[in-house]
């Protein structure tokens, strides 16, 4: 099932994603937080297969999850990329975070601050948890997910490389795009190949598959609880592949720019797409 939140006349609502299109689910009274954790699907199953409900003709997409919870992001977590960006292939995930402001919605215009300019893309695959884990094991990880989402890891590099840690340039507000939908975990699974890309105003940055990451998604799940209590609803942010503007000397593609567009592709989920003003 695909599932998203939408704003009606400023309220957030549950909405089904259908092959007709986005179809709201304020009939069934239930919230995305309260279908995370673990409220029965059947009312979104009739309404999605109801085919007198009107969809959406432009729906405006909230934020995946609200209110938001902890965004939790891993680094380097495709071989190509460590690589390109001189780093070394890491040993054990690498962790860092986002704010709550960072989140924003497929749609929503992200403002790019005056006084940095070394703004770059990473395209993401991105976890929605759907139990608590505090110190899982990698058997027991994939049962606390709910489903998985597009991301980008927006990212101010040099602000990020002004020292070991990477937050000031990751966590500005806006910085974490995801949506515009959930796919639940029983209809995705990440170690089945999954293309994810990128593209900057139509011109295609990042191609890739989500099963060359690094550490996979059971493993990330069960590392990262060994750190940080996941809640249902938490994000996590499961690295980027090869083909940012960072990499390479000559910087070949350059920094975005203000008026850019920006669009990440996951197969089997959707295609989010943000404009940098």
């Amino acid at each position: 099932m695909k599932l998203c939140n939408i704003l009606v006349d400023g309220a957030v609502r549950l909405a089904v994603v259908t092959e007709r299109g986005v179809v709201d689910a304020a009939a069934a009274g239930l919230s995305m937080r309260e279908v995370i954790a673990g409220a029965d699907r059947a009312p979104l199953e009739a309404i999605a297969a109801d085919p007198s409900l009107p969809v959406a003709a432009e729906p405006v997409y909230a934020n995946v999850v609200d209110p938001v919870g902890k965004l939790v992001c891993i680094g380097l977590n495709y071989r190509q990329h460590a690589i390109n960006t001189n780093m070394p292939i890491p040993k054990y995930p690498v962790l860092f975070s986002k704010f709550a402001d960072a989140l924003v919605p497929s749609g929503a215009a992200v403002e790019l601050p005056a006084w940095e300019d070394s703004y770059d893309y990473e395209a993401e695959l991105v976890i929605v948890m759907g139990r608590e884990a505090w110190g899982v094991s990698r058997e027991e990880a994939k049962a606390c997910v709910f489903g998985y989402t597009c991301g980008n890891d927006l990212s101010c590099r040099d602000a990020q490389m002004r020292s070991g840690q990477w937050l000031i340039g990751k966590t500005m507000p806006g910085f974490g795009p995801c949506g515009p939908c959930i796919v639940t975990a029983d209809e995705f699974d990440p170690d089945e190949p999954h293309a994810i890309r990128s593209y900057v105003n139509n011109e295609k940055r990042q191609d890739s598959d989500i099963t060359d990451m690094i550490f996979p998604v059971a493993e990330i799940v069960s590392y990262s609880s060994r750190y940080v209590h996941l809640s249902p609803g938490d994000l996590i942010f499961t690295g980027t592949p090869s083909g940012v503007a960072l990499e390479g000397g000559e910087n070949k593609y350059g920094w975005l720019r203000a008026g850019d567009e920006v669009e990440i592709r996951i197969d089997g989920i959707g295609s989010l797409r943000n404009r940098l003003i």
